[in-house]
């Protein structure tokens, strides 16, 4: 059954007692629900964003929501907005969700809900320090509310880093998960390894199977 109850989950515990295959599924059955709970956040968002430019006369609050949204995707315009708000297939969000918490170990993941591994550079948002410091200075990571939040904030960066500009035109072009791996590569350092990474995590853990899950439509509210 490919429809999924939008259950979201914290504070997971307990993985690295159980046998690497039950902890796997463990893994997925908690992320896959968080995954597309974002993505219905994201996707809800680019249709009010359409309707928005569509809109002949907006409001304060039009501009206030535009305006927005706008900076958070460091967006030109709204044509440019829309352009950058999107999202990915499942599959490579839990390759790389399980890549980067080390299938959900890690004590970002653990304690802070991060899925990622983002770093926080700003003192007055929820973050955590990390145990190592870089070039002498003390590294922050995100702490998020619940897993989605920490899924939603991943795709806010694919769509407004620079240095994903290549996938942002890809993804116009294919949805399918081999062909858009190759523009994550700046993701790490470790840049082309990494993407080889991803998709030998996708193949061997047969990932591409959830990339038409979706929410139970019997959760969704209609607006």
């Amino acid at each position: 059954d490919a429809l999924v109850k939008p259950l979201l989950y914290t504070n997971i515990s307990g993985l690295e007692k159980l046998p690497v295959p039950e902890a796997k599924e463990r893994f997925i059955s908690a992320v896959l629900p968080a995954v597309l709970v974002a993505k219905n956040e994201i996707e809800t968002l680019s249709i009010q964003m359409v309707v928005l430019k569509d809109k002949e006369n907006w409001d304060e609050t039009d501009s206030t929501f535009f305006n927005e949204i706008k900076i958070r995707y460091k967006a030109k315009d709204i044509d440019d907005l829309i352009f950058r708000i999107g999202t990915m297939p499942n599959s490579i969000v839990l390759a790389q969700a399980a890549v980067e918490s080390g299938w959900g170990q890690s004590r970002f993941f653990l304690e802070g809900n991060n899925l990622f591994g983002m770093w926080s550079f700003k003192a007055n948002e929820p973050r955590m320090a990390a145990g190592r410091t870089r070039q002498g200075k003390r590294i922050y990571l995100r702490a998020y509310p619940d897993l989605s939040q920490s899924i939603i904030h991943y795709f806010e960066i694919l769509g407004s880093s620079n240095a994903y500009r290549s996938l942002r035109k890809e993804r116009q072009n294919t949805s399918d998960p081999l062909e858009l791996l190759p523009h994550l590569k700046n993701f790490s350092e470790r840049r082309t390894s990494y993407t080889n990474q991803l998709k030998e995590v996708i193949l061997q853990n047969n990932l591409m199977m959830y990339d038409e899950y979706r929410i139970d439509p019997e959760y969704l509210v209609a607006n």
